[in-house]
């Protein structure tokens, strides 16, 4: 394996470097060529050139630049997957905001830790719901609860954030049928469930939709089809959803985030292996016999060296999703992860393929 990860290391320092002398060489010839005809000088397309350069650099270095907030007094907002990672998280933050929050978690009624420790707030503000965004029934027992818990139902609910997700893992004639139906339940069917049940009542406020997908909801990767199908979903419901709600004068938002594993915890190192017991046991013979089973567990040892990987905090998430709440002018798109990624989500989505399917695969 390493002469493979030598080999991409020097093609991405070798992509790197062609490209800045390309554009510190070849592109002020190229400008400089058309102004001549226009009677310019030559030396302003330099000048040019660095003031656009310096502004990309600020705008990439300089904090968020304030865009205003609405009042968030007698405001709610609706959050999927409470139990445990980024919606607990966010379920105190947007509540330490002001909000009214209505936290759906999973196992509320079997007396889960997170909806326990949500509802140890005692608080008016912090309503933790019985949620199982792939049950039309406990979906639409929530929107009841909802309307009869809002200060004014008439003015309707301000936002829902669609968090809740599962993850696995598994080359495609490894996965089962029955995975992938798995994860796109939850992650894009729950998704479009819960915004649907919700969409009038976020109407009448002129709120807020935002939608947790992912890096991989914009790029593929090996082993995780499953996922990046259900993500790459998200996103297409999501820019659907947009250009519906303009009229209606609700924004709808996407959270991409990066590899935060370690701070959520969703990927241990006995998950890899029951999900690696799951699939070797389950694959057919044909499959096991051409893959082999020193390939298969290459692959196994792989994933499981991204536990424990990732940003450990998960700040830059819960503010990405907090501005697309509070924000009077919210994103579109938010990337919150680490620079590497973002680099990589880049060159995969603007690139040729053949040259980004070079570089990283």
């Amino acid at each position: 394996m390493a002469p493979v990860s030598s080999l991409r290391a020097a093609l991405l320092v070798s992509f790197s470097v062609s490209l800045t002398v390309l554009l510190g060489l070849g592109l002020p010839a190229l400008l400089n060529a058309l102004m001549r005809p226009l009677g310019l000088p030559e030396t302003s397309v330099t000048e040019c050139i660095v003031v656009l350069y310096l502004v990309g650099v600020l705008c990439l270095a300089t904090p968020r630049i304030p865009r205003g907030s609405v009042q968030v007094s007698g405001k709610a907002v609706l959050i999927t997957g409470c139990d445990s990672g980024f919606g607990h998280a966010l379920a105190k933050h947007l509540h330490g905001l002001g909000l009214t929050v209505f936290a759906g978690c999973l196992l509320k009624h079997k007396g889960g830790e997170g909806a326990k420790a949500l509802e140890e707030f005692n608080s008016d503000r912090m309503k933790v719901v019985q949620l199982d965004v792939c049950s039309e029934e406990q979906v639409n027992q929530a929107v009841e609860y909802i309307k009869d818990n809002i200060e004014d139902s008439e003015r309707g609910l301000w936002a829902v954030v669609n968090n809740a997700g599962v993850s696995t893992f598994g080359e495609v004639e490894f996965t089962s049928m029955d995975t992938y139906r798995q994860v796109s339940e939850v992650n894009l069917w729950g998704t479009i469930r819960v915004t649907k049940a919700v969409l009038p009542l976020i109407r009448r406020a002129k709120g807020r939709v935002v939608n947790v997908a992912s890096m991989f909801g914009r790029m593929g990767n090996a082993m995780r089809s499953p996922y990046c199908v259900s993500k790459y979903g998200v996103e297409a419901f999501s820019d659907c959803l947009r250009y519906e709600m303009k009229t209606w004068g609700v924004k709808v938002s996407i959270i991409e985030p990066g590899n935060f594993i370690a701070a959520t915890g969703i990927l241990t190192r006995d998950a890899v292996a029951t999900t690696a017991n799951k699939l070797w046991s389950e694959a057919p013979p044909v499959v096991k016999e051409d893959y082999g089973k020193a390939h298969f567990e290459c692959h196994v040892a792989q994933m499981r060296s991204y536990c424990g990987s990732g940003v450990k905090d998960a700040a830059s998430v819960l503010d990405d999703i907090a501005d697309a709440v509070v924000s009077k002018r919210p994103h579109t798109r938010y990337n919150p992860s680490e620079p590497h990624w973002w680099i990589r989500l880049q060159m995969m989505t603007h690139l040729p393929a053949a040259i980004s399917d070079r570089l990283y695969f």
